[in-house]
């Protein structure tokens, strides 16, 4: 393989490792401050409960996140330096925003949110989550309003030699796409957090070892999730007709639609052949695709067969059904869940032991229909970098593909090795709630270590 293949999946791996975890911190800060809000309020020991645990939880993503992007945007350099030859007039004070804003402001509070219970007031401390929360979501707007303009790009002018400048921030940072794609990621990231809410309690219950705040946990996942299911289909559904609009070749590769046609059926399972231009062994329901995408029946929709160039099919359509089928899963779970609150009065105890398990094994679900949505993001811009603008093939490295294919395995093993470890944390910690409860204190070093040993002699069977 050539540097530019090489280079493409080298980025996609980081990519895709480093998403998990601004996914989960997005929103989970928000919960947390509900949680606080609630223990707050009521005084009820069970929120505070609920409260330290998740920090924790929050604590670990957001380490991984920061990481993880520090090696993302290396990257930049690394593999891609004519990008910011070409556009660092536009994505340099974007990144730079993101991080003046967002990850000072992020780093700023964390500490007194993660340190600073019982030692500054109550507000102070509520204070500091809201800032922390308010930063992990303004860092998503800044790298967001950057991948929407690659997407629809507007507001630049080019010089002689190329390079992209600046003629409206307003228009770079509020381009056609923004608006749909920033709350299309904000709501996913509250569903992924959902379910990853629903799923370690969940496993809780099934292990025996549910405290006073499980109950509150599972409840507020499965009432968030119930709630914004519905409104991501609608959000999701504006998405795809403002990528009509500005982006018809990704839609027609997301529809599996070769060729120009007026009612266009909507395929539910299909396999594209590129070589015949065909899809084979279809699933369709007739005249569906022009009725969601033009609320006509026979409205026209523009085939692949229109454009000098495309994205790859094949991606894109089992993409966005991935992405489709795990949100349809989601939307069942989580109003059967609220189903069995109501049955139980709110007893998950009582739930079926089925749903429990159902429910655990969706505790990364959201990282997966996250990943099947950002895979069509991206791989439906190809060949282009910006939109219409620039091709990758005009910016890639010129290091030897050598180089490059050693680096990808490295990061491949790197990066296998710690999503192992984080998800692993994440099941130790739900199976002993007890020993990761504690708020940190003076000798907070001592009792991290103390906590490490135990969980290595869980594993080892020593005892320190």
């Amino acid at each position: 393989m050539d540097a530019l293949i090489l280079s493409r999946i080298q980025f996609a791996l980081n990519m895709s490792f480093h998403i998990l975890f601004p996914t989960i911190s997005i929103a989970l800060c928000w919960v947390l401050l509900f949680f606080r809000h609630r223990w707050v309020k009521t005084r009820e020991q069970s929120w505070l409960t609920a409260y330290r645990f998740w920090t924790k939880v929050f604590a670990l993503t957001f380490a991984l996140g920061v990481v993880s992007g520090i090696t993302m945007s290396f990257q930049f350099g690394t593999n891609w330096p004519g990008y910011m030859e070409r556009v660092g007039n536009i994505a340099g004070p974007l990144l730079g925003y993101e991080v003046l804003t967002a990850f000072f402001l992020e780093a700023t509070f964390l500490g007194v949110m993660l340190f600073g219970h019982n030692r500054v007031s109550e507000r102070v401390h509520l204070f500091a989550t809201f800032m922390v929360a308010f930063g992990t979501t303004l860092s998503a707007f800044w790298i967001l309003a950057l991948n929407s303009w690659m997407q629809t790009p507007q507001g630049y002018w080019v010089d002689p030699q190329g390079i992209y400048h600046v003629a409206s921030w307003i228009e770079v940072i509020f381009n056609p796409s923004f608006p749909y794609r920033f709350v299309h990621m904000v709501t996913a990231s509250f569903l992924t957090v959902a379910f990853l809410l629903c799923g370690l309690s969940a496993w809780q219950v099934i292990k025996k070892t549910a405290d006073e705040a499980t109950p509150k946990v599972l409840k507020t996942g499965l009432i968030l999730a119930a709630i914004l299911i519905p409104i991501q289909i609608f959000v999701g559904d504006q998405h795809g007709l403002n990528t009509l609009h500005h982006q018809p070749e990704k839609i027609a590769a997301i529809e599996g639609i070769w060729h120009t046609e007026k009612g266009a059926p909507l395929l539910a399972f299909a396999w594209p052949n590129k070589d015949t231009q065909t899809n084979d062994y279809a699933i369709e329901i007739p005249k569906g695709a022009s009725l969601i995408l033009t609320h006509e029946l026979n409205g026209e929709l523009k085939g692949l067969n229109e454009f000098e160039v495309h994205p790859p099919v094949a991606p894109l359509f089992f993409g966005f059904r991935i992405m489709v089928a795990v949100g349809m899963l989601m939307l069942a779970a989580s109003w059967f869940g609220v189903y069995q609150l109501r049955r139980t009065k709110g007893d998950v105890l009582k739930f079926p032991r089925y749903f429990l398990y159902g429910l655990a094994s969706m505790t990364f679900a959201g990282w997966l229909a996250t990943l099947a949505g950002w895979y069509v993001t991206e791989i439906g811009r190809q060949p282009w970098i910006v939109h219409g603008l620039i091709k990758l093939s005009e910016i890639v490295t010129h290091t030897p593909p050598a180089n490059i294919a050693f680096t990808l395995t490295m990061y491949v093993v790197v990066y296998v090795v710690l999503i192992i470890s984080y998800v692993g944390v994440l099941k130790y910690m739900a199976e002993h709630p007890k020993k990761t409860e504690a708020e940190p204190t003076a000798g907070s070093g001592e009792a991290i270590a103390i906590v490490a040993n135990e969980a290595i002699d869980s594993t080892s069977g020593e005892q320190k």
